[in-house]
C-alpha cells in the first residue's frame, strides 16, 4: 500500500492538473513528463509557472532607462484588426502598389528628405545601403567610428557581408577632412587602401554614430558639412533616430539633454546624401531601420535584391505609418517615449510622494537620474524622481503580476518613475507593500527562533 501511494501520477493526469495555468496541453505534457522523469512530480506546478515567465508579456520598467534594450526599447501600443490591408495594392489604379511608398513618403516628409524606405532593423539598413551602393568598391570610415553595437555586431563585419571594401581613415581619436580626401585620392588611408593608386574607387563616405560610447580629450573629427564637400556620396548613420533637433512635436521644444544629438533633418540639411537610423530608439516606434535622403539613392537601395530579404511586414509598416502621422500632427505626447522624456521633476516628485503616502512607511521618495539607454547619448543623465526601499527586493518585484523591473544601488531598491506610466503607480505601491510585508514576516520569524 505504501508503494502504491508513493507512485507518481500518470503524465496525462499530471498535465491535466496544470490546465489552470493556461498553457497549451502539449506544453503541459512535456512539463509533466520531465518532472516525473526527474523523480519530482510535485515540482510540475513550479515548472509550469517558470514556463509562463519565459513567454513575452508586459512588464513595468522601473529602471529609469527610457530605451531599455532588454525590455524592448521604446514602448508603444499598436492594434491591428483581422482584416486584409492594401499592403501592396494601389486603391486608385487597382494595380499592384508599393509597400514602401505610403510610410516612406510620410517619414521623408517628417525629416525633410526626398524619399525614404524601411527595413527590419538598423544593421540591415547599413547592410543594404553598402550592398546597393558600394559592393566591390571602397567605403571610407574614420577609425574612431568602427563601432561594435549590441550582440557583437561590428561595422567592419557588416561591411564585409555587404561586399563593400573598408577604407580606414585617420586614427581612433583624431581624423581630419584631409585624411578622407587623401584616402579618396589614393594618396593616403591604410589597411586595404594603403598604397592604392589614384583611382582608389571609394564609392561612399560613411559617417557612423558612436552609439553607446564617446571619445573625449584630444579628439578631432570632420563635420557632416565638411564631409559633404567630398566627391563620393555621404551616408550618415545617425543611429538613434531623432527626426528633427527642434522637436516641433513637443510644445516646450527639445529637452536640454538632447543637445548635440544628431538629427535626420539637420544632417540632411548639412549635406548628407542619405541618413540611416533606427525605429525603436528616439523615434519611439517598432524595431526597424529607416533609410532617407536622395531619391535616386533610396531607389537604388529599393531595387537591390537584398531589399526583399530585409523588408518589414505589414504590422511594422502600419505601426510606423501611425507614428509618422503622429509626428506630422505634432502630437508628441501621444508617443510614449516622448511622454516619458517630457515629465518634469516636479511631476515625478508629486507622484512619488503620493505613492509613499499610500504605501509602507519603509518606502521613501528620492531624487534619481534616468538615462536615455538603447545605445543613445552615452553618459547623459536626466534628472528624475522615484522611490527607494532598503534591501534588495528585485526578485520579489519580478515575481509580481505584472512583473516590475527595478534596480539596486548600495543594497537599496530603486524605482525610477520616469519610465513608469502614471496608471501603474498604484501597482507599484501594492507591490512594494507586499515586499515590505514579506520582510516583516521574515524578520518576525528570525526573532522568534
Amino acid at each position: 500500500m505504501v508503494a502504491e501511494a508513493s507512485r507518481p501520477p500518470s503524465v496525462d493526469k499530471l498535465a491535466r492538473s496544470l490546465a489552470h495555468t493556461g498553457l497549451p496541453h502539449p506544453v503541459l505534457v512535456d512539463i509533466a513528463r520531465t518532472a516525473i522523469a526527474d523523480g519530482d512530480h510535485e515540482s510540475a506546478q513550479a515548472r509550469a509557472e517558470a514556463q509562463q515567465r519565459v513567454l513575452l508579456q508586459p512588464v513595468i520598467n522601473g529602471t529609469g532607462v527610457l530605451l531599455h534594450t532588454n525590455l524592448g526599447r521604446a514602448p508603444m501600443a499598436h492594434t491591428h484588426t483581422e482584416n486584409f490591408a492594401n499592403l501592396e495594392f494601389d486603391l486608385t489604379t487597382g494595380a499592384r502598389g508599393s509597400r514602401q511608398r505610403p510610410v516612406g513618403e510620410l517619414l521623408a516628409k517628417a525629416c525633410g528628405a526626398e524619399a525614404a524606405m524601411v527595413v527590419n532593423n538598423g544593421a540591415a539598413a547599413v547592410l543594404l545601403v553598402l550592398g546597393a551602393l558600394a559592393a566591390g568598391r571602397g567605403v571610407a570610415v574614420s577609425r574612431g567610428e568602427l563601432v561594435e553595437i549590441g550582440g557583437g555586431f561590428r561595422i567592419p563585419d557588416v561591411m564585409n557581408q555587404s561586399g563593400a571594401r573598408l577604407v580606414e581613415v585617420g586614427t581612433t581619436n583624431r581624423t581630419r577632412l584631409a585624411d578622407f580626401a587623401n584616402a579618396i585620392d589614393g594618396a593616403g588611408g591604410s589597411g586595404p587602401a594603403a598604397g592604392a593608386p589614384a583611382d582608389n574607387d571609394v564609392a561612399l563616405v560613411l559617417q557612423v554614430h558612436q552609439s553607446n560610447y564617446a571619445i573625449v580629450g584630444f579628439t578631432e573629427a570632420p563635420t557632416t558639412a565638411e564631409l559633404a564637400t567630398l566627391a563620393p556620396p555621404l551616408v550618415a548613420d545617425i543611429g538613434s533616430g531623432l527626426l528633427d533637433a527642434a522637436c516641433p512635436w513637443l510644445d516646450g521644444g527639445p529637452p536640454p539633454w538632447l543637445k548635440d544629438e544628431p538629427a535626420a533633418r539637420q544632417t540632411l540639411e548639412a549635406g548628407a546624401d542619405l541618413v540611416i537610423f533606427s525605429g525603436d530608439k528616439l523615434l519611439g516606434g517598432p524595431q526597424a531601420g529607416i533609410i532617407a535622403g536622395d531619391a535616386e539613392l533610396v531607389a537604388r537601395c529599393g531595387r537591390h535584391p537584398l531589399a526583399r530579404a530585409v523588408r518589414p511586414g505589414g504590422l511594422v509598416l502600419a505601426a510606423l505609418q501611425n507614428l509618422a502621422l503622429t509626428y506630422l500632427d505634432r502630437r508628441g505626447t501621444d508617443i510614449a517615449f516622448w511622454r516619458m522624456a517630457s515629465y518634469s521633476v516636479d511631476e515625478l516628485r508629486e507622484r512619488a510622494e503620493s505613492i509613499v503616502a499610500s504605501a509602507s512607511r519603509s518606502i521613501s521618495a528620492t531624487e534619481l537620474d534616468s538615462t536615455p539607454g538603447g545605445g543613445t547619448l552615452p553618459g547623459v543623465e536626466i534628472p528624475s524622481f522615484g522611490l527607494s526601499m532598503p534591501g534588495d527586493h528585485t526578485d520579489a518585484l519580478r515575481q509580481h503580476e505584472p512583473p516590475i523591473i527595478a534596480r539596486v544601488v548600495d543594497d537599496t531598491t530603486l524605482i525610477d518613475l520616469r519610465t513608469v506610466d502614471p496608471a501603474d503607480d498604484q501597482i507599484i505601491a501594492a507591490a512594494l507593500d507586499s515586499a515590505a510585508a514579506l520582510d516583516s514576516a521574515a524578520a518576525l520569524g528570525e526573532s522568534s527562533q
